[in-house]
């Protein structure tokens, strides 16, 4: 039997050559995109201007939700989570994977605020970083999302009921998206389009723990996406104790990759700050991270840690966070306190992980 070609993993040009390649005309791809981005649509038989021919080969040969939704949880302030089985045998278009069990499965969260409702995305399975503080590195890194996992989970969490359309989108879901480059950036291409989601690209955000080269490689991508660089301690020293990676370079190194991103690009680094309560929380450490963010165009972005169960961390008092933030400010460090969403069902900044593990 042929296997079904997934809808998500298509760009514009590759969907009308697969329309092509069926004797069936280009501008169908238009219209089926219209069904299925704009509408929401994926059942076929509805797509009502679509011919009998096109419609038949898009049920026969076309696959939609290649995941499945394991557990959807919604937590008292709005934020809804999805836990995602991938079962199919190749997540990164080379190495096999198992049949669905628990190690395959990602998370990703919906956030919704008055004016705007943001996806938070996974681009892998596990995480290779393991930062210390963080649970979607417990266990490693398990296997890359293809560019059509990515875009189906912004595309699902937006069907959710009462959410509508998702009008942000960020990569602080599972996983350290520029080690999964071309993936991500395909993905990007797809929400921004116009054939695709139309997301704006100030409205995408990539967050990462930061390798030079990975930075260079995006400040030379297309789509003028919004950086976050993952910080987290103001010196290489305490750096390298939570984040296994701050070994490969020096924050002067990383601070050099953010200096071309803001030439090339013209927008401000988003510093993104965890305060691990009697680690990084002094305000010694918030006098040397405002020198540190002083040396670039950026703006720091606090966040408390959000409990892990077995991690040794704990979360910093609302006094200690506030006075960090006013050194940061005294100083012209232009900063904000992110509100920790989806706390009580594991959904906050941190906390994505393989849930099945210890529960379903």
């Amino acid at each position: 039997m042929t296997p079904r070609e997934g809808f998500f993993e298509l760009d514009d040009e590759g969907l009308r050559g697969w329309m092509q390649a069926r004797g069936l005309p280009t501008f169908a791809a238009k219209q089926l995109q219209d069904w299925v981005y704009r509408r929401g649509i994926i059942d076929a038989t509805a797509m009502t201007d679509l011919s009998r021919a096109a419609r038949d080969m898009v049920a026969k040969e076309m696959a939609f939700e290649r995941g499945e939704v394991r557990k959807h949880l919604m937590a008292s302030d709005g934020t809804q989570k999805l836990l995602m089985a991938w079962p199919e045998a190749r997540p990164d278009g080379a190495v096999p994977l198992p049949v669905m069990d628990d190690e395959r499965r990602t998370e990703c969260v919906m956030i919704p605020a008055e004016d705007r409702r943001t996806a938070c995305v996974s681009s892998q399975v596990g995480c290779p970083v393991g930062c210390r503080f963080c649970a979607s590195g417990i266990g490693g890194l398990e296997g890359n999302l293809t560019r059509g996992r990515i875009v189906e989970q912004v595309w699902r969490l937006g069907r959710l009921e009462s959410v509508g359309r998702i009008s942000h989108v960020v990569f602080m879901g599972m996983g350290e998206p520029l080690a999964n480059f071309e993936a991500v950036t395909g993905a990007i291409r797809t929400l921004n389009a116009e054939w695709g989601l139309g997301i704006g690209a100030r409205r995408i955000t990539v967050s990462t723990v930061g390798l030079p080269a990975a930075i260079r490689k995006l400040v030379a991508f297309d789509i003028p996406v919004t950086l976050a660089l993952s910080l987290h301690a103001p010196t290489d020293e305490l750096r390298r104790q939570i984040i296994p990676w701050a070994e490969y370079s020096t924050i002067p190194e990383l601070l050099e990759a953010c200096h071309e991103w803001f030439r090339k690009t013209g927008r401000e680094i988003t510093l993104e700050y965890i305060l691990l309560g009697g680690f990084n929380d002094a305000i010694e450490h918030a006098v040397e991270l405002a020198r540190v963010a002083r040396t670039i165009r950026a703006n720091v972005n606090l966040i408390r840690w959000n409990e892990v169960a077995d991690l040794p961390w704990h979360r910093p008092s609302t006094e200690q966070v506030h006075a960090f933030q006013d050194t940061l400010r005294t100083r012209g460090v232009n900063t904000h306190i992110r509100a920790s969403r989806g706390r009580d069902i594991a959904a906050a900044c941190g906390q994505l992980r393989h849930e099945a593990r210890k529960a379903c």
